[in-house]
């Protein structure tokens, strides 16, 4: 990738579902279609590639006893996981051109809840996951994670099989005191430090509002250039208002922001591009049609 090149990602998997008519209901989420209309989710990662998304995330976000539930998970979780991974690639493989597809890792105790982590279940959770995924992915995301020790974890826990490593921290809505944090409180810097020392290909910014992504990825590109490393920087950011400390996401659909329509979203997305993001798509109610208007105006 030349260093003025955007690739973009896809959008929202949840609500693109819901808007099709795909079963869709809490507390499974997204996961729901997995079993009961993979055609849906296939024809979901179509409608990101023909929009432009050169990276594709599977359609596991949901799948932790989070949502789906402890029998279940234990029972069904890496066959789910195996499912979306396919499902994927099946999207993937059949677009014209290439198309990555992005292992989706959430967090797995919780969305916005780091309080939640349980270090000493990391790896009952995780190992189906990656087990179910590995065969089809051609890189790792660990998604919206709250709190740099759940990143650690993750990245801990993944095999030693030579595909990137993606990490994304989800941020506060709030920007109370002008330093850009993550929902754990820890700064952006000391999780851009982080996120070097792992080894990160990547790291990028979501399911947060578009107003405290810039902050976030300056101080990432800061952190980079004083540790001399070469980090590519992307965010994805949700289209809902701002969420109450309190909220768990993916807690039921929110209302979505009159102002984040595709050409007020590409507002954002250039900006993000001007402070150094190179790798750029869309969270919860961000679908195709923002992908489009992206892919278009900043590839």
């Amino acid at each position: 990738m030349s260093a003025n090149s955007v690739v973009i990602l896809d959008g929202g998997m949840g609500r693109e579902l819901q808007r099709r008519g795909a079963p869709f209901r809490q507390p499974e989420w997204s996961a729901l279609a997995l079993s009961e209309a993979p055609e849906q989710v296939v024809a979901v990662h179509a409608a990101y590639i023909a929009a432009g998304a050169q990276v594709i995330t599977s359609n596991s976000y949901a799948v932790v006893p989070f949502h789906i539930g402890e029998a279940r998970f234990a029972a069904e979780g890496q066959g789910l996981a195996d499912t979306a991974g396919r499902l994927a690639r099946q999207a993937a493989d059949a677009a014209d051109g290439q198309v990555r597809v992005a292992g989706s890792l959430p967090p797995l105790f919780g969305s916005y809840r780091p309080d939640l982590f349980d270090a000493a279940r990391v790896n009952e959770v995780l190992a189906p996951l990656v087990a179910g995924l590995a065969p089809h992915v051609d890189l790792w995301l660990a998604e919206t994670q709250s709190a740099t020790a759940e990143a650690r974890a993750i990245r801990a826990g993944l095999p030693a099989d030579g595909k990137p490593f993606w990490l994304s921290f989800t941020l506060q809505d709030e920007d109370t005191d002008e330093v850009p944090r993550l929902r754990s409180g820890e700064p952006v810097a000391e999780a851009a430090a982080v996120a070097a020392e792992l080894g990160v290909e990547v790291l990028l910014f979501n399911c947060s509002q578009p107003e405290v992504i810039g902050g976030a990825i300056d101080a990432a590109r800061e952190t980079f250039a004083r540790l001399g490393v070469q980090v590519a920087i992307g965010a994805y950011a949700n289209a809902f208002p701002p969420q109450p400390k309190e909220a768990t996401a993916n807690d039921g659909l929110d209302p979505l922001r009159d102002d984040l329509d595709p050409p007020g979203y590409l507002q954002w997305a250039a900006d993000w591009r001007a402070r150094g993001a190179s790798h750029l798509g869309g969270c919860c109610g961000i679908g195709p049609e923002h992908i489009t208007v992206l892919a278009e105006r900043l590839r």
